[in-house]
């Protein structure tokens, strides 16, 4: 029996990239799959039916089960229909794996309002909205005595756990993504359904012809078998499976043959205690730079990950 064999599975921006090789693998293991995908430029602008219609005739021609989706993520009621294509068409939804998305960088004293508006809303209100919409019907189908194992898998980015400069918004979504992830895990674990989230490290459309570093077809072959979506594929197709288990709310880095689990925000070093008076200002700084600032703990950039994926290239 394969990993996913009957799995129902929505694959958000699943025409090109990490959500292609998602979706493609998804559907080698069994599960049939809802490709979504707009078919929009890299910053969001124009449709084009053709990646979805494209996967789901691959997926098809070996052997699988899909059907396409080109509506937009950050549509409330297109994300409602997205669950229901999946439950009226395949017979029930058990993963989904919101991964659509798109870039507008610039420093934040170039963005203005469209950039802002448009990259959360295809991030952060697209993963919130078919979380939210599939989370009912899990909620309800557990209510009825049927655990359908549901499996969220969210698509963070360094961007928004290290930081990046000129991607205040995409970072500030994809930060936001973590955070929904770890509490949509807390708020829905009663009911069967795990969320977790997989920061790609994959060279990609969006990490070379949107950030202008060329074209990926142009990227030497060597290089997309060392850093290409195919490694972060694995990954997603595990915690969609029923095999992941109680694999709960957490965030982890999938790329270059390797898997990281990042930990959020949590306190590194604490200055003052609860029986000491209110401080005066100039005394806390001192305090704090003492003990925070002048030998601080190790803190990963994403210059340091830049720098590793370089090295492994060579």
């Amino acid at each position: 029996m394969a990993l996913l064999d009957g799995r129902v599975a929505i694959v958000t921006g699943a025409g090109r990239g990490i959500g292609r090789e998602e979706a493609l693998l998804l559907a080698r293991h069994g599960a049939k799959v809802v490709v979504n995908d707009l078919g929009g430029g890299h910053d969001g602008a124009g449709a084009d039916a053709g990646p979805a219609a494209q996967v789901v005739a691959e997926i098809k021609a070996a052997g699988g089960q899909a059907v396409a989706n080109t509506e937009s993520v950050s549509d409330w009621k297109a994300a409602a229909r997205m669950v229901k294509q999946a439950i009226d068409t395949f017979g029930a939804l058990h993963v989904v794996v919101n991964n659509a998305g798109i870039l507008r960088d610039r420093m934040i004293f170039n963005m203005d309002e469209s950039d802002v508006d448009s990259v959360l809303g295809v991030h952060l209100k697209g993963t919130f909205a078919l979380t939210r919409h599939a989370c009912v019907y899990w909620r309800e189908q557990h209510k009825g005595g049927k655990n359908l194992h549901g499996r969220v898998v969210n698509t963070s980015s360094d961007s928004g756990l290290l930081g990046n400069a000129g991607q205040t918004n995409y970072g500030a979504a994809k930060a936001g993504i973590a955070a929904l992830t770890v509490i949509a895990a807390k708020e829905m674990a009663k009911y069967g359904v795990t969320v977790n989230a997989v920061a790609p490290s994959a060279v990609t459309r969006m990490t070379v012809d949107a950030l202008g570093r060329g074209h990926v077809e142009d990227v030497p072959q060597k290089v997309i078998d060392a850093s290409g979506p195919a490694h972060v594929a694995p990954l997603v197709a595990w915690l969609a499976s029923e095999k992941a288990g109680n694999v709960n709310g957490e965030v982890f880095r999938a790329g270059n043959g390797q898997v990281h689990l990042f930990r959020g925000w949590h306190t590194v070093a604490k200055v003052g205690d609860r029986k000491h008076a209110v401080w005066d200002p100039a005394e806390l700084g001192a305090a704090m730079d003492a003990t925070f600032f002048k030998n601080p703990p190790p803190k990963q950039t994403m210059e340091d990950l830049m720098k590793e994926m370089a090295a492994g290239q060579s």
